[in-house]
Parts: structure tokens; sequence; C-alpha cells
């Protein structure tokens, strides 16, 4: 896999999930030990090879009005409190800040990255043929980007150790029934050693 035809998403590594006092860390902190440094090993070493670094937030004006009557996932945002622009909660995690030569795709309002954004544009204006997903949550985000990005034709990659979900269970379910139909389930490693 080509490194300079490759990008790799980072979905919502924000401190919503990933501080203690972030409103949606309860969510996943069984599942979050060593996936912030596996992540940020990954981001190093793949941005080093030549791949383009893409950071995917989320958030919404105080009132949430973007999102009319949501339901759902995005109905429990709402209720939360979680992802208000200007809030603590949508600052990037620590390890995780974008380089200056990375990209920051503003605007995702929906569950997948490629939906209110203009992700597509900007991968395909730099030539990227393959994109390797990480982050938050797996069996959302994760998963609806992998599917948009499968059904806009690139090679997809699911970057296992670096995505977070709920429990075990789901984040098994996931690697083991969803993401093979859509792409290669690989560690950190793996893909790092299949890079050219």
């Amino acid at each position: 896999m080509k490194a300079n035809e490759t990008a790799i998403l980072l979905i919502e590594f924000q401190k919503e999930f990933c501080s203690e006092d972030g409103i949606l860390y309860g969510l996943v902190k069984d599942q979050l030990e060593g996936v912030i440094p596996r992540t940020a090993k990954l981001v190093e070493e793949a941005r080093r090879k030549g791949c383009l670094i893409v950071h995917i937030p989320i958030s919404f004006s105080e009132d949430y009005k973007e999102l009319g009557n949501p339901t759902g996932i995005l109905k429990a945002v709402v209720d939360s409190g979680a992802f208000k622009k200007g809030s603590k909660g949508v600052e990037w995690v620590d390890e995780l800040k974008p380089a200056p030569e990375d990209i920051v795709v503003e605007g995702k309002k929906t569950i997948g990255a490629f939906a209110s954004t203009n992700l597509d544009f900007i991968l395909r204006s730099r030539g990227i043929k393959n994109v390797a997903v990480t982050g938050f949550i797996t069996n959302f985000c994760v998963e609806s980007t992998v599917r948009e990005a499968y059904d806009r034709g690139y090679n997809v990659v699911v970057i296992k150790d670096c995505t977070v979900a709920r429990s075990e269970e789901e984040q098994k379910f996931a690697e083991e029934r969803i993401f093979p139909a859509f792409g290669e389930v690989l560690t950190h490693e793996e893909f790092l050693n299949k890079l050219e």
C-alpha cells in the first residue's frame, strides 16, 4: 500500500471522549486503555512515511439548531450537552493535536465523516486511494465512515486497536462480522508494516 496514496482518518479524538472530565468519557473509558498512545504512534510513523493525516472532529452550536429535531444517537448527544463549540470537550486530546501539515475537516454534523463535510473532495484532490479509519465510536461513527468510504470506491482499512467501542462485545462484533465486508481489519503495527 503506497503511503502517498493513503490517508489516516482520525475520527473525534476529542476530550469529550478522551478526558476523564469529558461528557462521554464514561461510555468508552473501559475500552480506552492504550488507544491514545497506539494511535499517536500510528500517526507519527504514518506521517513520517508520507501518509496524509486527516483529523475529523464533531461540534455543534450552543443550541444544536443545525440538527433540527434529532433522533437516536444525535438526540443522545443533544440530551447530554456534548460537543458544543467553544467547550473544552471539543478540544483535541493532547497527544493527537494536528500538525501543521495535517488536514482538519470541519463541519461534521452526522455520524459518518463524509455526508456533511468536504472529506471526499479533499481525499480525491490529493490522489488518495486508501483510507485507514480510527477513532470513536467503533460501531457508530467509525462504521458509518467505513461504509461511506467503501461506497465511494476507496480501499478501506480499519485499524482495530485504534478504535473504541462502548464494550468489548460491540468492538469484537464490528471487527469480526462487519468490517471484513468492507476492507481489511489490521492492528496499527500490521498496517504500518504494509505501507510502502
